[in-house]
């Protein structure tokens, strides 16, 4: 019994330590970078289980609010090389494994 509850508690304590964004790289001002990341979260909050329309909302939304051309991918192992605007790249992880990439170039 006393092994099944420790066990739960180390699951519980690595849910709640990997459940925070965690940027990776990042070249946006502050305020773009904070408001990326509450989208971001949002999104992959909502969309859980689909990735897919995760990035679809990310991309909408920064395309209204900082301009046109906007990029997102949303996924776990993958790599990428990306040629990008300056000030406007944000990497990071979300719930451990969870990565997005978020860029403009134009």
């Amino acid at each position: 019994m006393a092994g099944t509850a420790e066990v739960k508690k180390e699951e519980a304590d690595y849910k709640r330590m990997h459940s925070f964004p965690l940027i990776r790289h990042t070249d946006m001002p502050e305020e773009m970078r904070v408001e990326t990341m509450e989208l971001c979260v949002t999104a992959c909050e909502k969309f859980a289980t689909n990735n897919e329309s995760a990035a679809k909302m990310i991309k909408e939304s920064m395309d209204k609010k900082f301009g046109s051309s906007w990029h997102v991918v949303i996924g776990e192992g993958f790599g990428f090389e990306v040629t990008h605007e300056v000030k406007n790249l944000l990497y990071m992880f979300f719930g451990g494994s969870l990565a997005v990439c978020v860029w403009k170039c134009s």
